[in-house]
């Protein structure tokens, strides 16, 4: 029986890819790099550990990496945050899988004061079992770290008792990387062919879309008496 639900937040519970592309592509001009949108939207779901390195060698990221991550972390709270909104069904769904007995996380790589700001725009804070910020994870997905994190921060949950929900292939790589289960979502507009080569075993619209099809869920699945 599923126990627990760890979620990724950008692109999966709120409508945010978009805006983090956007600061990329403006802190990447800013320090001369000139990228097309789309090219910095598919990177969108791995860190700036991860991110950077596609687009900046080994000496300019030792140059100015850190700058250039401060710059772009700066205007996406200044310029983008404030326009983020919760995609639909959010809580609902998050009342269900309580209603269920199910742990709930939040696996964000994002920064902790970010993570602070998503946690109430989403109003779930009271359903919350646990959350996971940058500071809970050395490297970014790809990397298994975060969902691992996350898994501990669940009480008594072995990995096949836990699902992950991403809207990436790198949430999915990354949730394989740690042999947890994840289920996809559409919503952030990541390539739905993608995400099941990565190793979805499902794939949803978004977080009203699973509520909806609740019942057919793993969340949903009982063990046998």
């Amino acid at each position: 029986m599923i126990k627990a639900a760890i979620f990724d937040v950008d692109g999966t519970l709120i409508d945010s890819v978009d805006f983090h592309a956007r600061a990329w592509q403006q802190a990447l001009e800013h320090f001369g790099h000139r990228v097309d949108f789309e090219t910095v939207r598919y990177q969108i779901g791995k860190g700036g550990d991860q991110l950077m390195p596609v687009f900046l060698n080994e000496q300019q990221l030792a140059e100015y990496g850190g700058e250039l991550e401060h710059y772009r972390g700066e205007l996406y709270k200044r310029e983008y945050m404030p326009q983020v909104r919760p995609f639909p069904g959010v809580r609902e769904l998050f009342e269900r899988l309580k209603s269920d007995g199910k742990q709930i996380v939040l696996a964000s790589s994002a920064k902790s004061d970010e993570v602070s700001f998503y946690k109430k725009l989403l109003n779930v804070a009271d359903l919350l079992d646990g959350r996971t910020s940058a500071d809970d994870a050395e490297r970014s997905k790809p990397h298994p770290d975060i969902f691992e994190a996350a898994l501990d921060q669940c009480e008594g949950v072995a990995l096949e008792q836990a699902i992950v929900i991403g809207d990436t292939h790198y949430d999915a790589i990354a949730a394989g990387r740690a042999g947890i289960s994840i289920i996809g979502v559409l919503c952030g507009g990541f390539p739905e062919q993608d995400l099941i080569e990565a190793g979805c075993i499902e794939i949803y619209r978004d977080p009203s879309d699973i509520l909806a099809h609740y019942e057919e869920t793993p969340f949903a699945v009982k063990q046998a008496a």
